[in-house]
């Protein structure tokens, strides 16, 4: 995310962390070798939910609320709104501090990574980014939303 030009957007820190939980969630091979291998970098699946609703409050309210601060635009809002209901069903099903590997083998998770992979791809390429460079750390997060 180095470089991507989300600091046009009112609030790019929480779009930032939207971001990176939807790359998280959306990539198969990256939760195998990394939240699977238990590769803390990249925290878990409950990290990844988390950064998804934890400023945003998408568990509450529609990512509509936030065209024009977050989200480009209704259809962004719109993939995140199908992304963040598909693995909150999950999460709810399975509970927060299941294992990944509960989380991986739900009958569900193929479609909430491919509803995640839907809104990564439209967030990432209205952010002139490649959506399929691999996610960064939770430290380079962190230092990316503490610079601008």
């Amino acid at each position: 995310m180095g470089g991507m030009p989300t600091n046009d957007m009112p609030w790019w820190r929480w779009r930032s962390n939207v971001r990176s939980a939807l790359h998280m969630l959306s990539d198969p091979e990256f939760q195998r070798e990394c939240w699977l291998a238990g590769r803390e970098e990249y925290g878990d699946v409950t990290d990844a939910v988390y950064r998804l609703v934890e400023d945003t409050w998408l568990d509450n309210w529609s990512a509509e609320k936030y065209v024009g601060t977050i989200f480009r635009d209704a259809q962004e809002a719109a993939l995140v709104d199908a992304a963040v209901l598909r693995v909150l069903r999950i999460m709810h099903e399975v509970g927060p501090d299941a294992l990944v590997s509960v989380y991986l083998e739900h009958p569900g998770w193929p479609e909430a990574v491919h509803a995640a992979r839907e809104a990564h791809v439209r967030l990432a390429v209205g952010d002139g980014e490649d959506p399929d460079v691999a996610p960064r750390t939770l430290e380079v997060l962190r230092i990316l939303t503490r610079s601008a």
